[in-house]
């Protein structure tokens, strides 16, 4: 089977599993960016968030950041209240964290050139801690502080989606046009060559900013059996 029928088949078996996330359900503000890359044969979403302000309780002996070691007082995407924060603190017992997590998608794709069509990490978060031993450390008044920021950046992230959103479009709209309008022979030439003028300018950074080193190095091995690149995705300046 050659890499692209297996692509296909590898997608086709992620995309007809079950949603195991905690809400069960891609979120609301990025399901028409999830479903315009599960359009595109070249595309499929292993996982979404559109982002979230969420309130951790690491517990009273851990230190890690490691959210399934933590127990989660609150979630939400939406903008949140005050009074829902002081009152899910009351639950904490060790170190409570606020956050504010951005959109993250979590992207296959087939090959190298779409992937390069992708955006990278964006550093468009909040983490504070409020509590250590279950004992508030902040006060109500820092708190509403804190709430009021991460509403903000919900609301600016919304906004970011959507940008991301129409520059994606755009950006696929074009490819569409480019690859109608010239030869297979031509464009795969092109991308080729592209791709070698590249690799001799710079071998460490041949696959540019838009997927991590071990990608990278699992390109070089034509054994692989992964058919497609792994690409995680942060916008930020789009």
């Amino acid at each position: 089977m050659d890499r692209s029928a297996e692509f296909r088949r590898w997608k086709a078996q992620c995309l007809s599993k079950a949603d195991l996330s905690r809400k069960g359900s891609v979120d609301e503000d990025v399901v028409e960016l999830v479903q315009l890359l599960n359009g595109r044969e070249q595309f499929f979403t292993t996982s979404s968030c559109a982002g979230r302000i969420i309130l951790l309780d690491r517990g009273i002996n851990g230190s890690d950041v490691q959210k399934q070691n933590c127990c989660w007082l609150l979630v939400t995407h939406k903008p949140c209240v005050k009074d829902d924060v002081i009152v899910a603190l009351k639950k904490a017992n060790g170190d409570a964290i606020l956050k504010f997590e951005p959109l993250v998608l979590h992207v296959q794709c087939r090959q190298l050139q779409d992937a390069q069509i992708l955006a990278v990490r964006s550093t468009h978060g909040l983490e504070v801690p409020l509590t250590h031993k279950g004992k508030l450390m902040v006060t109500e008044e820092y708190i509403n502080f804190l709430i009021k920021i991460a509403n903000q950046k919900m609301e600016e992230n919304k906004k970011r989606i959507e940008r991301f959103y129409n520059c994606l479009q755009h950006a696929l709209e074009k490819e569409t046009i480019s690859m109608t309008s010239y030869p297979k022979e031509k464009i795969k030439e092109k991308n080729n060559s592209s791709y070698t003028h590249k690799n001799k300018r710079n071998p460490g950074k041949a696959c540019g900013k838009y997927i991590t080193e071990e990608n990278n190095k699992e390109l070089e091995n034509d054994d692989h059996d992964d058919p497609g690149i792994s690409v995680t995705i942060f916008p930020e300046d789009y």
